[in-house]
């Protein structure tokens, strides 16, 4: 029997390979949204990562050939390495086909294929921009302040974006429901776009 480790393991793997099967086919937006990308905070670390691993897999290949005599051993640490490679691409192509949206339907806000979670036009009170900085490496955090629970979508360990709703909402995530929030906060990369946008709609209202 599978743990639910192995199937949210199995899950995120399957995941990366569909974003770059979507990423490298390049399709078009959906008419009538707009996308707020998230990519830019962890972007530059995640292109040192990539470097890195292109150079170290010739000189792991190398190392191995010349130290180890067992020829398979070559092989099996090729495969992990270019494995590792395309993984890193896998996380980059999530990030990248799998934004924000705005859309007649209301916010929705994405984190990978891992968290897809949409907030009503009706129940959005204000959007602001606010930088933060989270303590914890998480990318999904419901904290206390005060009377008030509060979502946090973490990206690269932080938010820039914060949505208060009129009422109390819970959303379901990969580890579970939340239970009802008082607050969304999120990263973008543009948040005074997304900022503006959010308030075209609820304007409308």
């Amino acid at each position: 029997m599978t743990t639910p480790l192995l199937r949210r393991a199995a899950a995120t793997e399957a995941a990366m390979w569909r974003s770059m099967y979507v990423w490298a086919r390049r399709r078009p937006p959906t008419p009538g949204e707009e996308t707020f990308g998230y990519l830019g905070v962890v972007k530059p670390i995640m292109g040192v990562f990539i470097g890195l691993s292109v150079v170290e897999i010739p000189i792991f290949d190398l190392i191995v050939r010349k130290v180890v005599p067992w020829e398979p051993a070559r092989w099996i640490v090729l495969v992990l390495s270019i494995w590792g490679l395309l993984w890193m691409f896998g996380f980059v192509a999530s990030l990248k086909v799998h934004p924000h949206v705005i859309s007649e339907a209301g916010l929705r806000v994405r984190l990978s294929a891992s968290v897809d979670v949409t907030v009503p036009w009706e129940n959005v009170e204000t959007v602001r921009k606010g930088y933060r900085t989270m303590p914890s490496g998480k990318s999904v955090q419901v904290e206390e302040e005060g009377d008030r629970r509060v979502l946090h979508i973490v990206v690269g360990s932080q938010t820039s974006v914060d949505v208060r709703l009129r009422e109390p909402m819970g959303f379901d995530l990969p580890k579970g429901p939340t239970g009802p929030v008082d607050e969304v906060r999120l990263y973008a990369d543009d948040p005074d776009a997304l900022v503006r946008a959010v308030n075209l709609h609820t304007s409308a209202l």
